[in-house]
């Protein structure tokens, strides 16, 4: 075990030493940031799914995956201690009705440990849930540039989560969510002299705010036998509306045209220095049909009240409106078991899915669409696994003067599996 909790340790450190930068994504300007944490690599390559759950890999979207029927091959006496790590490369293409750039990001996505005891299980870890990070110029319309602005930061979720097994049908869970981080962001407006050229000293706003809050997720899923091959799995969870409280400073600074702050000066946000920021509630529902260890495909809706986001600090010029998504997709193993070739019991994983994001601009929905592909790796022993995914698409649109943005996401996890609890048996 020793040696697996090392490997974990040596991929978190490869993943942060590659660069947390969170994102590149301009729509990061806006609310709290863009959506980080969309599920483990293997829920990924699945479309998004998170309704189906086995017994070698940890599922973070539905708590009711911590419970679960015990192993034949362990004498159904346990299931195994499931570690997981992951990370995401991401590659964006940005492009508006006049320009193209590029940008890219490499950033941890979770780690967590699920442990069962009996007919409970319960899990704990860490994930960065949103993040923010762009830098975005505005310009007149003599082409020299009005504004700068830089943006960074985001939230994070830690988690301990517990599930129970009711029947051997049906399990529940429930996932306490401590939220904490923060974000900043800074703006220069630039001012001209009477011909055209920048002044030596310069603005710039500086905006920090610094969030906390509490929130839980409940989860339920269901898998019964449809007849002696094909098993019927559904899933549904739900997330209470909840708040973040937002600690707010503001400076501003006096800049040179490098960028140094010359002198800054803090400003009394008066009723503004503490405020409160609503996190939507969100309803997930799916349902799914497979043959145990051989092949499953799955629908899944999701549902957020994106419409109630406020926040008091900042007006950028955003409405929200409620967050949905279709999410399609589903696995196929040749052979489990094979003791012959290695690419039969490799896990082969594709899905799509289409999003409204919730965020509205220029009266422009900024929707997502996706494709999704990837591989589950058999290493070592006890059925632990690395997870490679691949997923291509685009978020946004060019229409009103806004950024459409192409990416590629590469993901990577390890899910790592051991026992710890052995019945002792004596002659």
């Amino acid at each position: 075990m020793i040696k697996k909790l090392v490997l974990v340790f040596i991929a978190i450190t490869a993943i942060q030493s590659y660069g947390q930068e969170g994102t590149a994504s301009p729509y990061s300007f806006y609310g709290i940031g863009s959506l980080k944490f969309k599920g483990t690599v293997e829920n990924r390559s699945m479309g998004g799914l998170s309704i189906y759950n086995d017994s070698i890999h940890v599922n973070l979207r539905n708590p009711a995956s911590y419970a679960g029927k015990n192993l034949d091959i362990l004498n159904n006496e346990s299931r195994p201690v499931k570690f997981t790590v992951g990370g995401t490369y991401n590659s964006t293409n940005l492009k508006s009705e006049t320009s193209k750039d590029n940008a890219s990001s490499s950033t941890f996505d979770y780690v967590a440990i699920s442990i069962p005891m009996g007919d409970f299980g319960f899990g704990f870890g860490l994930m960065p849930y949103t993040s923010v990070g762009y830098k975005l110029e505005a310009y007149n319309d003599n082409e020299t540039i009005s504004n700068r602005f830089n943006g960074e930061g985001g939230l994070n979720k830690a988690f301990l989560g517990f599930g129970y097994q009711i029947t051997e049908e049906f399990s529940v869970g429930v996932d306490f969510q401590y939220n904490f981080g923060n974000t900043q962001n800074s703006t220069i407006e630039y001012i001209y002299d009477s011909e055209g050229d920048p002044v030596q000293y310069q603005g710039r706003e500086n905006n920090r705010s610094d969030l906390s809050g509490l929130n839980i997720n409940l989860g339920a899923s269901y898998r019964t036998m449809l007849n002696e091959k094909l098993e019927l799995i559904s899933g549904l969870t739900y997330t209470p509306e909840s708040s973040l409280r937002s600690k707010n400073t503001r400076s501003f600074s006096t800049i040179i045209s490098s960028g140094f702050a010359v002198n800054t000066a803090d400003t009394d946000l008066g009723n503004l220095q503490e405020t409160d920021l609503v996190l939507p509630s969100k309803v997930t529902f799916g349902l799914g049909i497979g043959k145990p260890r051989k092949w499953f495909v799955g629908v899944e809706s999701e549902y957020l009240k994106t419409s109630d986001f406020t926040n008091a600090l900042y007006s950028n010029g955003a409405a929200y409106e409620d967050q949905s998504a279709i999410k399609l997709g589903g696995f196929y193993i040749p052979k489990y078991n094979s003791f012959t070739s290695y690419l039969k019991r490799v896990v082969y994983r594709a899905g799509l899915h289409f999003e409204n994001t919730g965020l509205k601009i220029e009266n422009e929905s900024i929707n997502e669409f996706g494709m999704s592909f990837g591989l589950g790796l058999p290493v070592g022993s006890f059925f632990s696994n690395a997870n490679l995914g691949v997923e291509v698409g685009k978020r946004g649109t060019t229409n009103s003067n806004l950024i459409q943005e192409n990416f590629v996401n590469f993901q990577l996890s390890l899910s790592l599996n051991d026992r710890w609890f052995n019945k002792r048996k004596f002659d």
